[in-house]
């Protein structure tokens, strides 16, 4: 999947005037690639056209129209798009009462690093959590988390072919598992390029 470059964005006021038909054609293609393990712990799968989102809200948001800081935006945040034998997520744990998710996200420190995919007739994939970021600490974890699943040609191919795909949590402290719908396991094999 290629990266996003200033070109593929638009101008602040290209984007305000789009953006609610931008939004919505986002936040559609956004439902095959959310995926809620549990109660409280949900995957987004980013692409290129979230990630196009994010970038262009981040633009508005801050109001950056500067070369440097429109490429500071595409260099953060281009690492979140699949490079062609991955898939990327954002996980968010999420407890409503502050203080149930204070103690919670105390309980569950390096959670992250026990979330696996795992394609029908394969061994599970660890997802590689939170490169170059540290979002753990002192026992406890973040809410939100960036994964990396690498899949091997093998994996891909059976995803292709039309095998089962599952995520879960393999931790004792919060065990959990969701096989992906047909929908979204066609749209995140769409994103093995």
């Amino acid at each position: 999947m290629e990266k996003l470059t200033r070109s593929d964005l638009y101008t602040l006021e290209a984007y305000a005037a789009g953006r609610a038909a931008f939004r919505n054609r986002v936040l559609a293609h956004k439902k095959a690639r959310r995926l809620r393990l549990g109660e409280h712990v949900t995957l987004l799968f980013e692409d290129r056209l979230t990630i196009q989102y994010q970038i262009q809200e981040m633009l508005r948001i801050e109001r950056i129209f500067e070369p440097e800081g429109i490429q500071d935006e595409l260099d953060a945040y281009n690492p979140l798009i699949p490079d062609g034998s991955n898939l990327k997520a954002t996980m968010l744990i999420e407890f409503p009462d502050i203080e149930q998710r204070r103690r919670e996200l105390a309980r569950l420190g390096g959670i992250e690093h026990r979330v696996y995919a795992q394609v029908d007739g394969h061994d599970r994939i660890f997802a590689i959590a939170d490169e170059d970021l540290g979002r753990s600490e002192a026992g406890k974890t973040a809410a939100v988390h960036f994964l990396r699943f690498e899949f091997a040609p093998a994996q891909i191919m059976a995803l292709r072919a039309g095998a089962g795909l599952a995520f879960g949590i393999d931790d004792d402290r919060l065990r959990l598992e969701t096989r992906a719908s047909e929908d979204t396991r066609r749209a995140l094999t769409a994103d093995f390029s």
